[in-house]
Parts: C-alpha cells; structure tokens; sequence
C-alpha cells in the first residue's frame, strides 16, 4: 500500500490501547489488566501523594504536543507492543520527525498527566534521574543555624554586672528547634526526586516518562539504567543510612520541590512500571543487553499525506477547506528534503507563515524558502 494513502485507510485494531477504541479510562483499565508476571511489582502507594492529572499547565502543554501528533501504524503497534510487555520504547530517526512528541501523544492518549522529561547530556548520570541532594546547601544551613543559636546563646549570657550561675563545663546548650528540622531529619528538605526517581513512586496508574537523546549520554547511562529497568526500585542512601530512626521521610518530586511523596527505608519501588520513551538521534549504538530489554521503532520522515494530517492538527485547520492555501509549501518542503534533512516544524512555521499573510509577494517565494526551509543537512539551499 502507498504510504501517502496508509492513513486515510488504516483500521483501528481490537488489541491496541493507544490510539485503541474507547475513552482514556477504558484504555488505562485494559493496560492494568493485561500485565506480563515477570513484570509485576509490589511498590505501595503513599495514599496522602497525588501526582499531578489531567489539569494544570503542565498538563496543558503534554496536551496541546501529544493531541497534534499524528502516529502511523508502524509506530502504534510498537507503542503498544511496549505498553503490553511493560518493557521501554526506544525511538530512532532523524531530528524533526516526531520522537520526543511520540510521548506526549501516549500521554495525551492515556491520560496519564503530564510527561516526565529527562534530557539527557554527556554529564548524566543515573543519579541525575533517580534523585538529586544538595549537599551544599545543607551544609551551608546548617552553618546559619550553628551562627543563630550561637547568637541566641550569646543573648542569653549575664552582663557583665550580673552573677551568673556556675554551669558545668560539659553541658552544651541545647540546638533551637529552628537546627533540628522537619520530621525525618534536616536531610529531606535537600533531597528530590529526579524525572526517573519519580516515575517509580508506587502508584496505581503509570507515569509517561521520556529520556531524551540516550545517545549523547555517557556510555555507561544505558548500563546503568538496566537494573532499574528490570527491578522498577533504586535507593536512596542518604535516606537508608537514617531508617532505623526515620523509617518514612517525605520529599520533594520533579513535579514539586515541596516535601510530598513519602519514601520508606530509603527504597523507592514502583507498583505499575512508567511508560518509559527513549530517543536517539542513531549518534552511537547501544549495547546488546540494552536492546534487548527495549521495544524498538525508526521513525521515518513523514510522506505527502501524513505532512498535510499533521499540518492540519498542528494548525487547527478544517479539512473541508482543502489544501488549496499550503499544498505547494508541502511540495517544496519534499523537494527540498531529498537534497539535505529538514524537520517537520519548519513546514509547520512555513504555513503558519503564509496563513499570517506574511511574505505575500510573489517576487518573494524562493527567498522565503529559503529562509524557513533551511535544509539541517546537505548543501545550502
């Protein structure tokens, strides 16, 4: 079949739960029904945390990128394939066409709030995303309070006129109870979860969680992550050193700095596995045991027709208005792609050029094109 013809064509399958039939909550009780054994885990859920839903701006923006994302059915039997098998997705192409949006469209499509997004650099590390403790500034606090309740000491010290009762000289003054902190030690105001660490906090319904751009990562990032990928848990030491006298500590998430997701014994353990979405731009390879634990997708450049759906759920336009008005940027934008890469957003800002009224002269066409359809690859155009 034509790939320009696959979408006006394509059957909704009985067994897909993304883009599947039926509303968001039918789709999020099949996936919980249909879990492998070797992929079930015990975490228990924190009744008093509620991470975010279906509202607020965060949702908002997972909403607006994921709702205009128009998939293929390559892409939604391998996005369903992972939903199933609770396994991650690792998605490969080009720059521009779609990767990172392809997990906001899961969200958006599940309602399962807003995205977890974890970019990744050549500095990552797998405690960037489990958790972050800033050291530094608990020191530099607990400096201040060492200085407060030097100064409030001093305050209370007799003049120099005064008799002072003898004290003896082993006794310290006792810490204000501005030095002692919260329930479960000064330590937890300093610590947090990062976007993975948060997505395995128990709970009942997955979080959606993109690691974006795995291949610029150290190579040992992918390594790393597999214990946490198999186990769905990690530790947090700073919080297990205390457990015998704070055995539950509440703390802040990458959603929210304040202290809110409860952590006990220092072991954070997932009940349903996050829908976790990988993207590489294929800037190295990864190793065997990292593949094989992932579901797998290419994500092709988009074809005539995929390129006129997404420019009309990108834009909002009626498709009963016809093409008329942006059919010849989308000619031009393939045309163009043959000699060099170019991203499906510099259509989109093509169009939305036109449809302004801007660069209206005729006179002006090729150095419009030139201009918003800069080709990422190949000769200058």
């Amino acid at each position: 079949m034509n790939e320009d013809t696959v979408a006006a064509t394509e059957v909704v399958k009985d067994w897909w739960i993304y883009q599947g039939a039926g509303a968001a909550a039918e789709k999020q009780a099949r996936l919980a029904e249909h879990r492998p054994p070797w992929r079930s885990f015990n975490g228990t859920p924190d009744p008093d945390y509620t991470p975010p839903g279906t509202s607020g701006a965060a949702w908002d923006e997972t909403h607006r990128r994921g709702a205009g994302y128009v998939p293929d059915g390559e892409e939604k039997d391998a996005v369903n394939t992972a939903l199933y098998l609770r396994r991650p997705l690792l998605v490969t192409g080009k720059p521009g066409v779609g990767k990172s949006t392809l997990a906001h469209s899961i969200a958006a499509d599940l309602g399962f709030g807003p995205v977890l997004h974890w970019p990744i650099t050549s500095r990552s590390s797998l405690r960037d995303g489990l958790y972050q403790y800033d050291a530094i500034g608990r020191l530099h606090d607990a400096n201040l309070r060492h200085l407060d309740s030097a100064a409030a000491l001093a305050k209370e010290q007799p003049s120099a006129g005064d008799v002072a009762p003898r004290q003896p000289a082993s006794v310290t003054p006792p810490l204000p109870a501005s030095a002692v902190g919260p329930p479960g030690g000064p330590i937890a105001l300093y610590l947090r979860l990062g976007p993975l660490g948060t997505a395995l906090v128990a709970q009942e319904r997955p979080r959606v969680l993109l690691v974006d751009e795995i291949d610029k990562s150290d190579i040992d990032l992918p390594g790393d992550l597999l214990t946490v990928f198999e186990e769905g848990a990690f530790e947090i030491p700073e919080l297990a050193r205390i457990a015998a006298r704070h055995p539950k500590v509440k703390i802040g998430t990458h959603d929210d700095p304040e202290p809110q997701a409860e952590i006990e014994r220092g072991r954070v353990q997932c009940l349903a596995f996050p829908i976790v979405v990988l993207t590489s731009n294929g800037e190295r390879d990864f190793p065997p045991p990292f593949l094989r634990r992932c579901i797998r997708l290419n994500l092709k450049p988009p074809g005539r027709a995929k390129l006129t759906q997404i420019v009309r759920q990108r834009l909002a336009l009626d498709e009963g208005a016809g093409d008329a008005p942006y059919r010849d940027l989308i000619e031009a934008f393939l045309e163009r792609r043959v000699e060099g890469d170019l991203a499906t957003d510099q259509l989109l800002n093509a169009v939305q050029l036109r449809l302004s009224g801007a660069w209206s002269d005729d006179s002006d066409r090729t150095n419009f094109l030139d201009t918003v359809l800069q080709r990422l690859t190949g000769p200058l155009a």
